[in-house]
């Protein structure tokens, strides 16, 4: 069985599970040259620094090696001078280096791979280029933000990511809108290319809105000895979103790792998915997901295709019901296609036991207080070198899990 033969797989439950509608004034929006809403980040509104706070975007880059900020339609860099380096906004780095689009622009994906490819290809260039160069390892996080202004109805970003060989970078993106719009549609493609040896750590937060439509495609490939750890954490969840990042382990020695933890309310459906390919020798990947439901349909789905001799790979998929209405489905998958493949999977949804939040109560903690605790612990699992920001959205997500005003919350009792 080919390697096609999997993304044509891949591309077809991508098709099947969306859940993003895509219309013609859509894609005309895209098209639009619109003219910057601001000259600069210091016109930016100190309600839109506090909403980007949020997500992890700071103004105050002290603890940062440079900030990327897609405001509206218009990218906005401030990068210290870090040697190895560079990020320019996608359509300057479009005209900068002829390589760019010979070598890596629609090189992991197809340009007309899914409505969602088809339509940021059609726009304009729009999101970040990102290159650390050959041995550079960049100590302090880039951080990058997508923020949705009311000018900004719909925003459609291409993004690359380049890792060079023995290259390391941590890479904070939030993605969010200002609080003035309640209603949008985001979509994003993100290619990531890991050279050998080189080593991203990513940390994705989402902050929306009960009506926005949230599309982000993600694709990456990673060379010999490489590693990939993305996160992604959803604070606020939009009305829809599905996302199903793809990796392909190219390279004997390469691993990633997906984290997803997820918050749903009443009203939103959230289908989030991820599938890493392992065609190098002694490869690793891990799938954990981790899912609260508070309100709202939430779909977990995990699948690892090992075709590499002596590849390992696990998939992990969790959900915690916290009321009577909404749902979690758990969908662990694994593909073994080489006899020397060592795959395990497990799934499990529950609710929070009542033992554990009687005792908790007994130290003197509210029934809120307790719960928040357990889902903190649960949304948790073992996160290597979690960021302070990252720290700070579940701390969010375990709070709001354990508040129960405007929720139909199982009563205690009945847990």
């Amino acid at each position: 069985m080919s390697d096609n033969r999997h993304k044509k797989e891949f591309r077809a439950k991508q098709e099947h599970s969306d859940i993003i509608n895509i219309e013609e004034e859509d894609i005309l929006r895209l098209k639009e040259d619109n003219k910057p809403e601001i000259h600069s980040l210091d016109e930016i509104k100190a309600k839109d620094i506090k909403t980007l706070a949020e997500v992890g975007m700071v103004m105050n880059e002290n603890n940062r090696s440079g900030s990327y900020l897609c405001y509206g339609q218009c990218g906005f860099v401030t990068a210290q001078f870090i040697e190895g380096l560079e990020c320019i906004p996608i359509e300057e780095a479009l005209e900068k280096y002829e390589w760019l689009k010979e070598k890596y622009w629609f090189k992991a994906i197809r340009s007309d791979e899914n409505k969602i490819t088809e339509a940021i290809s059609s726009s304009i260039p729009r999101g970040f280029f990102i290159r650390v160069k050959k041995g550079y390892k960049i100590k302090k996080p880039f951080q990058a933000a997508l923020f949705m202004t009311e000018n900004t109805r719909v925003q459609g970003l291409h993004n690359i990511v380049i890792l060079e060989e023995d290259a390391e970078l941590t890479l904070l993106t939030g993605c969010t809108s200002t609080n003035s719009i309640k209603k949008g549609l985001h979509l994003a493609i993100s290619e990531i290319y890991i050279g050998k040896n080189a080593k991203l750590v990513s940390t994705m937060i989402h902050s929306w809105g009960p009506q926005f439509d949230i599309g982000p495609r993600t694709y990456s490939i990673v060379e010999e000895g490489g590693t990939l750890i993305n996160t992604y954490c959803s604070i606020n969840p939009p009305r829809k979103i599905q996302m199903h990042p793809f990796t392909h382990l190219k390279g004997d020695n390469a691993s990633a790792k997906y984290v997803s933890i997820i918050l749903g309310t009443p009203n939103t459906c959230c289908n989030i998915g991820g599938t890493i390919m392992m065609t190098g020798d002694n490869t690793g990947a891990e799938i954990c997901a981790r899912a609260v439901c508070k309100g709202g349909n939430i779909v977990q789905t995990g699948l690892l295709i090992g075709k590499g001799k002596n590849c390992r790979a696990h998939v992990d998929c969790a959900g915690l019901m916290l009321s009577n209405e909404g749902m979690i489905e758990a969908t662990p998958a694994l593909r073994a296609l080489n006899p020397d493949a060592r795959m395990s999977h497990e799934a499990s949804i529950g609710r929070v036991a009542p033992g554990e939040l009687v005792y908790l109560m007994s130290k003197g903690f509210t029934e809120e207080e307790a719960l928040s605790t357990i889902i903190r612990g649960f949304i948790d699992p073992g996160i290597e070198g979690i960021s302070p920001e990252l720290d700070a959205a579940l701390t969010e997500v375990a709070e709001i899990s354990g508040h129960g005003e405007g929720w139909d919350m199982i009563p205690i009792r009945n847990r």
